[in-house]
């Protein structure tokens, strides 16, 4: 199962706070990992994400699916205020295209 670590999103930034570059990873918000250097952040939270999928795994516990092997629709729900709405469906309407494809076009900028 710690095969599956490496499949994980990771980032790595920098933290003025700490004065250090902080290793993170999507799906374990509540993990992160110090160090001097942006490799060794990387390093860090990489083996600490894997020690804990290890963990999980043997006491029998729901591990995360990583975002890179999730199937994703294409759709989701938003709800708006019935004033925002309106004026979207004016903007589409006055651009004449569908309110999704201007929804997509907004998101996608």
């Amino acid at each position: 199962m710690a095969e599956n670590a490496d499949k994980y999103t990771y980032r790595v930034t920098w933290s003025e706070e700490d004065a250090e570059h902080v290793g993170l990873c999507v799906e374990f918000p509540s993990l992160s990992w110090l160090a001097a250097s942006p490799e060794a952040a990387l390093k860090g939270i990489r083996k600490l994400v894997a020690e804990v999928v290890c963990d999980m795994a043997e006491n029998g516990e729901q591990v995360p699916e990583p975002l890179s092997t999730k199937h994703f629709s294409g759709k989701f729900m938003v709800r708006v205020p019935p004033e925002v709405h309106r004026q979207l469906a004016m903007e589409a309407a006055e651009a004449h295209v569908s309110l999704n494809r201007l929804a997509s076009a907004k998101l996608s900028q």
